[in-house]
């Protein structure tokens, strides 16, 4: 059985997890030893990063890689095009999103706390989030191609999505929608892979935002 660390509430634990339901695979997860980014942890996992796979013998702290690991052993259920080009705007997609969109939600969350909060900060970052999603609005428009498609550059989209939805209200975020990224949500979220994770991940999220905000 696949084995990899995690803690429930991580980003890119889920993530993993949509891309395992998808692929119809089994999975245990495994809590870091002695906590997220605690030194023991990080005599295992040098990054300290989760989630981190554990399987014959080998350890993958990148949810990218993991993802690319596992599409290749188990190629059941592929979560990459057969086209080369296709495989390329797949793969461009999921480096957006782990690259460019998710840093700017995640630079919020240390002002989830109303203590941490900074009002200048969190108006960049709304400006930057209202950058990111046009910027995606415009790859989603020259992408169509992947239309009708759900693959290893969708998985990290649909979380970052339910984050950005908790925050917008706690830190009065000012961000629009454009209407590309709407609908890619709304086809996404239908995806029974996503259906499942979200259906656990929301309750999650909203008892983490209770604790902290």
């Amino acid at each position: 059985m696949i084995r990899f660390y995690a803690i429930p509430v991580s980003l890119y634990c889920a993530k993993l997890r949509i891309l395992l339901r998808h692929k119809h695979l089994q999975w245990q997860e495994v809590p870091p030893p002695g906590g997220y980014g605690s030194m023991e942890y990080r005599t295992i996992v040098a990054s300290g990063n989760l989630p981190a796979l554990i399987e014959d013998n080998i350890l993958i702290a990148d949810s990218e890689a993991i993802a690319e690991y596992l599409n290749e052993k188990y190629p059941s259920d592929p979560m990459l095009p057969d086209d080369l080009m296709l495989r390329a705007k797949m793969r461009e997609r999921s480096r957006f999103h782990d690259t460019r969109l998710e840093p700017e939600v995640r630079a919020l969350f240390p002002h989830i706390r109303p203590a941490q909060r900074d009002k200048e900060i969190i108006s960049q970052q709304s400006e930057k989030i209202a950058m990111r999603l046009k910027q995606f609005a415009t790859m989603l428009s020259n992408s169509k191609e992947l239309d009708g498609q759900f693959g290893l550059g969708d998985c990290g989209f649909p979380v970052t999505f339910v984050w950005l939805e908790a925050l917008t209200p706690v830190l009065g975020l000012d961000v629009i929608w454009p209407r590309e990224v709407h609908e890619y949500r709304e086809r996404i979220n239908q995806v029974p892979s996503v259906k499942a994770e979200l259906e656990i991940y929301r309750p999650l999220l909203n008892k983490y935002f209770k604790q902290n905000a």
